[in-house]
């Protein structure tokens, strides 16, 4: 594998926009686009869908699945989300390639965090800046630069922008999972390291949200007519705790418990809002009956409970298809002279969609930051364009056949 004189044209011209590509993501930064902040979102929407439509590719806006919440006194309440993005080209292509990324943030529209500074070392400090609004950036300035390459035809891609990974896709879920099963490679532009290392296996992901209720009654005069759910709650909560270290590499984090009021009266109503992380499908099948189990019967009389929620993101391991992607990528970054390397991580993204969906997928394209989901986030400048030129050369070398995207498809497909 060579940097070939076309692919060439196309690294040059990443170059010629790097400035450009850091001040649209500053640009984008700056506007609030927290996961339930309407107006921020369709504003950011709004910019994407303009820088959107510089490329030759049709630009359209997907509405969302709604998804329900549960509110801290155990009303279930539907939620409507943002649209997404579906930016297309090239759709009957023998190739199809799938990019995805997110605009929302997980800061809300009444953070403090809202401006992007420049730090005394360099880096770009904002809300987003590296996750993952530089991200976006990036993959756009990709496949701009993809655009001029000779053998493009050869090559459809489809990028879909969606407003809720930060609160775990309830509403684009299916649109990944349509992807995922139509295309052949996924890349997916979560900031990487500061030092540019991928994330390689994640462990799958699930949030349940389990509503308690009780009977009401004066603590003084009637306690015993009543029924305490924040009692039968923190005793619930204790158990899904007690599964800790039952099973390697299962962690069930008791996030929250809600719920009560006065102190003079019996608690009827609590909420206790966990989250699960699993290595592997068999373990992810084996909480999902734990926690069943827990749940099948309240811990004394006078209580019900109702579970909502369940596995959000199943677990993405370094199977054939991506130990062989991931290879083919290493090699594409000694190109540029940019090495390569990854490790497992914790975290769940769109990838684990993707990957569920039977596409191989490297998922941390984005910039090298760090500290995300703080007001301590940050990107280095000099990655946007270094970035970009790993993406685009990916892009050439699946259009030149040098990364078979088909045998990596199959390989999946051979696993599921």
């Amino acid at each position: 594998m060579r940097i070939l004189p076309q692919d060439q044209t196309v690294l040059d011209h990443v170059g010629r926009a790097e400035t450009a590509i850091i001040e649209r993501a500053v640009r984008w930064s700056q506007v609030n686009s927290g996961s339930r902040n309407a107006e921020g979102l369709n504003a950011v929407l709004d910019l994407l869908e303009a820088e959107a439509g510089t490329l030759c590719a049709d630009v359209t806006r997907i509405p969302t699945a709604g998804s329900t919440t549960i509110g801290d006194d155990g009303s279930v309440r539907a939620e409507a989300h943002a649209d997404a993005l579906k930016i297309t080209a090239r759709p009957d292509a023998p190739i199809q390639v799938v990019l995805t990324g997110h605009y929302d943030t997980v800061f809300p529209a009444e953070s403090g965090f809202q401006s992007v500074v420049t730090r005394p070392d360099g880096a770009l400090n904002g809300p987003g800046i590296a996750d993952m609004k530089g991200g976006i950036s990036v993959m756009l300035a990709a496949l701009e630069a993809f655009e001029t390459h000779p053998d493009r035809d050869r090559v459809g891609w489809t990028v879909l922008l969606s407003p809720d990974e930060e609160i775990g896709s309830p509403a684009s879920a299916p649109l990944l999972a349509q992807l995922g099963a139509a295309g052949h490679v996924g890349l997916t532009y979560e900031p990487a390291l500061a030092d540019g290392t991928l994330a390689g296996a994640r462990k799958g992901s699930g949030n349940y949200h389990l509503i308690v209720t009780g009977k009401a009654a004066h603590a003084g005069r009637a306690f015993h007519e009543g029924a305490n759910a924040v009692a039968g709650a923190a005793i619930i909560a204790a158990a899904l705790h007690g599964l800790n270290g039952r099973r390697e590499g299962v962690t069930v984090n008791v996030a929250r418990i809600s719920g009560g009021g006065a102190l003079n009266v019996v608690a009827d109503n609590a909420v206790v809002r966990f989250n699960v992380r699993v290595p592997d499908a068999q373990s992810a099948a084996w909480i999902t009956d734990a926690v069943a189990e827990i749940v099948a019967s309240p811990p004394f009389p006078g209580l019900t409970l109702d579970l909502h929620g369940g596995m959000t993101r199943a677990p993405k391991p370094m199977d054939a298809s991506q130990t062989a992607l991931f290879e083919a990528v290493r090699r594409t970054g000694a190109l540029l002279g940019q090495p390569i390397a990854w490790t497992p991580s914790g975290g769940v993204c769109e990838g684990n969609n993707l990957h569920a969906a039977g596409l191989p997928n490297i998922d941390t394209l984005g910039v090298r930051g760090g500290d995300i989901h703080s007001d301590r986030e940050f990107a280095w400048p000099d990655s946007f364009a270094e970035r970009a030129r790993l993406s685009a050369l990916i892009l050439c070398k699946i259009a030149s056949g040098e990364i078979d995207a088909v045998a990596l498809k199959r390989l999946r497909l051979e696993t599921m």
